[in-house]
């Protein structure tokens, strides 16, 4: 999985996307925090970095669902209506 999820990478997603970027990242956390408890993590960061990307989706589509963010194609919707 990739290093660390950037806002911008996110914006470019669509829900789709978005669910499976964040299915991927739990099942990453799970695994983690299993290596953690049986003492085979060798990289603590990457727990951080996870922890993260994951509170990072979750913005996005919350931010999403109260308008703050637009879906990706949407601009071009609006601008046409307007």
């Amino acid at each position: 999985m990739s290093n660390k999820l950037s806002a911008f990478e996110l914006d470019e997603m669509n829900a789709t996307d978005l669910e499976a970027k964040l299915r991927e990242a739990k099942e990453e956390l799970f695994n983690l925090r299993f290596q953690a408890a049986t003492g085979q993590l060798e990289s603590h960061g990457r727990l951080r970095t996870v922890k993260k990307d994951i509170a990072r989706i979750y913005t996005v589509v919350r931010e999403r669902e109260l308008g703050i963010r637009s879906t990706p194609g949407a601009s071009t919707k609006e601008e046409a209506s307007a």
